[in-house]
C-alpha cells in the first residue's frame, strides 16, 4: 500500500486510540472503586446504551473481516456464519437474557452456584469462561495482524507481531483502568463507527451494480472462478461426509454458543432490571441483524469487485476482503477516494478489534477474580486469604490473560478469524450452555452434575480441537509440518456439545447428594419474577 494509505490509516487509528484512552482516563477518575462499579458499571446503563454495547461486543473482527472474507472465497457456504451468528440471538432472547439477569450478579458461575456448593462450581465455570475468552481473543489478535500486514503491504512480519503486542497492551490498559463503564462506552462508540462503515460500503456496492442484487450475485459467481457453484451450497462443506458433518457441527456451535459466551452474559448485569436486559437484547438483535445482512452484500461484493483470486492472494484466509473492497470502491490504488475509504475501513476494523478485546478481557479477568480467586480465598481463609481485593486481582489477571492471548495470536496468525471464533463458540456451547440450562430448568440438578457438565464439555472440545486438522495434518494447520490429528472434523461441536449435556445428566443421576428443592424453588421464583434479584 502507498504511503498515503499508511499515513491516513495510522492517523485514524491514533485518533480512535486517543478518544478511547480519554474515555478510560475520565472514567478512572470518577469511579468509586467497588466491585459492582468495576464488574458491572454500577448497573446504570439504559437498554439502548446496553443494546449498542452488546452489539459492539458481538460484532467483532470475525464479523467484519472474517465472515465477509469467507463469503468472498466460498460464496453460499460462507453465509453460514452470518446466519448462525444472527439466529443465535433468538436462543439468548427467549432462554437466557432475563433469567440470567435475575439469577446472577456478575458472572455465569453466579447463576449456577446460586443453588449448588459454590466453590467447586465456581472453579469449573471460571476455568471454562477463561478458556472461551482466550480462544475468542486469539481471533481478534489474528485480525489485527492481518489488517496491519495489508496496510504495510505485507512486507514486515515484525510490524505485524508488534501490532498484536500493541493491541494486547491497550486492552490491558482499558480494562485495568476503566473497568466495565469505560469498556461499555468504548463498545458504543465502536458500534456506531462500525455500523456507519458497513452502511457506507453496502450502499457503494449496491450503487456499483445499480441496485440489482441479481447482477451482483452473477458477477460474483463469474469472478470467483467457480461459476454457479459459488452460489450453491457445498463449495466448502459439500464434499465428502466429513465436510458435511463439519457443516452441521459448525451450525450447532454458532447457534448455541452465543448463550454461553462470558462477555455477552456479563452485559446483562450492567442494566438495573431484567426487563431492561430483555429490551437490551431486542435493540442488539436489530443492530446485529442489520449488520449481518450487510456482511453478505460485502462478501459477494468483494468477490464481484475485487475477485476471489485477488482476495486469496492478499490473505489465504480471506481476512482482507473488506479493506480491498473499500480500496476498489473508492477509485482503486493510488486514488484519493480509494486512499480515504481504505483508511477509514481499516481504522474502523482496528477500532472493532480494540473494543472487542477490551470486553472479552474484562469478562475473563472478572471470572478469574470473582470465581477462581474468590473460591480459593474462601478455602484458604486467614489474613493471607484476605490480602488482595477481587478488583485488584482482576486487574492483574487482565495482564496475564493479555500475555497468553498475544502469544497464541502470533501462533495462529494465518487462520481465518471467523473460523477461530467458531472454535470459541463450540467450546462455549459445550461447556457453558449445558450447565446454564440445567441450572435454570432442571429441578434435580446437583453440584456433581454441574461440575461434570462443565468439564464434560470443556475437556472434549479442547482435546478434539488439538487432535483435529486445525492443529496438524493440513497445509493450513497451526503446525503444518507435523501430523498427529485423529479427529476428522475441524469444529468439535457435533461431538462435544452432546457430551456436555450427557456428562451433566450422568453426574446428576449418579450423585449421592439430594437435590435441594427449596433452593431450586427460590431460584425459579427469582428467575421468573426478579424477586430478590440484585
Amino acid at each position: 500500500m502507498s504511503g498515503d494509505h499508511q499515513a491516513l490509516a495510522l492517523l485514524l487509528f491514533s485518533a480512535f486510540v486517543a478518544v478511547t484512552l480519554g474515555i478510560t482516563t475520565w472514567v478512572s477518575r470518577h469511579r468509586r472503586g467497588s466491585a459492582e462499579e468495576f464488574y458491572a458499571g454500577g448497573r446504570l446503563f439504559s437498554p439502548l446504551e446496553n443494546g449498542f454495547a452488546i452489539a459492539g461486543d458481538y460484532m467483532s473482527a470475525a464479523s467484519f473481516l472474517g465472515i465477509s472474507g469467507l463469503i468472498a472465497l466460498f460464496g453460499y457456504d460462507g453465509m453460514l456464519y452470518s446466519v448462525g451468528f444472527l439466529v443465535a440471538w433468538l436462543v439468548v432472547l427467549f432462554l437466557v437474557a432475563e433469567l440470567v439477569r435475575n439469577c446472577g450478579r456478575f458472572t455465569l458461575a453466579d447463576v449456577v452456584a446460586s443453588r449448588m456448593k459454590e466453590r467447586r462450581v465456581r472453579i469449573a465455570s471460571g476455568t471454562s469462561s477463561v478458556t472461551v475468552s482466550v480462544l475468542y481473543l486469539v481471533a481478534q489478535m489474528v485480525g489485527a495482524g492481518s489488517l496491519v500486514s495489508l496496510l504495510l503491504g505485507g512486507t514486515s512480519e515484525a510490524a505485524r507481531s508488534w501490532t498484536v503486542v500493541g493491541v494486547g497492551a491497550l486492552m490491558v490498559i482499558y480494562v485495568s483502568m476503566g473497568g466495565m463503564r469505560a469498556t461499555t462506552w468504548i463498545q458504543i462508540v465502536k458500534a456506531v463507527l462500525l455500523m456507519a462503515g458497513a452502511i457506507t460500503l453496502t450502499v457503494l456496492v449496491l450503487m456499483r451494480f445499480g441496485g440489482d442484487i441479481d447482477q451482483l450475485l452473477r458477477s460474483a459467481a463469474d469472478r470467483s472462478g467457480y461459476g454457479r457453484e459459488f452460489l450453491s451450497p457445498g463449495l466448502r462443506y459439500g464434499g465428502d461426509w466429513t465436510a458435511r458433518l463439519d457443516f452441521v457441527s459448525l451450525g450447532l456451535a454458532l447457534v448455541l454458543g452465543t448463550a454461553g459466551l462470558p462477555h455477552i452474559l456479563s452485559r446483562f448485569y450492567t442494566v438495573p432490571t431484567a426487563r431492561a436486559a430483555r429490551r437490551s437484547v431486542v435493540w442488539a438483535i436489530g443492530l446485529i441483524g442489520s449488520f449481518y445482512l450487510m456482511t453478505i452484500v460485502l462478501g459477494f461484493g468483494a468477490a464481484a469487485v475485487v475477485g476471489t483470486d485477488e482476495v486469496r492472494a492478499s490473505s489465504a484466509a480471506g481476512n482482507t476482503a473488506v479493506p480491498l473492497l473499500a480500496l476498489d470502491l473508492g477509485g482503486g490504488a493510488g486514488s484519493t477516494g480509494g486512499t480515504v475509504l481504505f483508511a477509514v475501513v481499516a481504522a474502523v476494523a482496528f477500532a472493532t478489534i480494540l473494543a472487542v478485546v477490551a470486553g472479552i478481557t474484562l469478562a475473563s479477568s472478572v471470572s478469574v477474580a470473582h470465581d477462581l480467586y474468590a473460591s480459593l480465598k474462601r478455602r484458604g481463609g486467614g489474613r493471607e486469604g484476605r490480602r488482595y481485593s477481587e478488583v485488584a486481582v482482576a486487574r492483574v489477571a487482565a495482564v496475564g490473560i493479555g500475555a497468553v492471548a498475544i502469544a497464541l495470536g502470533l501462533l495462529a496468525r494465518d487462520l481465518n478469524v471467523a473460523f477461530l471464533v467458531g472454535l470459541a463458540f463450540a467450546v462455549a456451547a459445550s461447556a457453558n450452555l449445558p450447565v446454564l440450562l440445567y441450572s435454570l430448568f432442571w429441578r434435580n440438578f446437583t453440584t456433581r452434575g454441574a461440575v461434570w457438565s462443565v468439564y464434560g464439555g470443556l475437556v472434549p472440545s479442547v482435546l478434539l480441537v488439538v487432535l483435529s486438522p486445525v492443529v496438524s495434518g493440513s497445509p493450513q494447520a497451526l503446525f503444518p509440518g507435523v501430523d498427529f490429528h485423529v479427529f476428522p472434523l475441524e469444529n468439535p461441536g457435533l461431538v462435544s456439545i452432546p457430551l456436555g449435556f450427557l456428562a451433566g445428566w450422568i453426574g446428576t443421576v449418579t450423585s449421592s447428594e439430594p437435590p435441594d428443592a427449596a433452593r431450586h424453588a427460590e431460584t425459579e421464583v427469582r428467575a421468573l419474577t426478579g424477586a430478590g434479584a440484585v
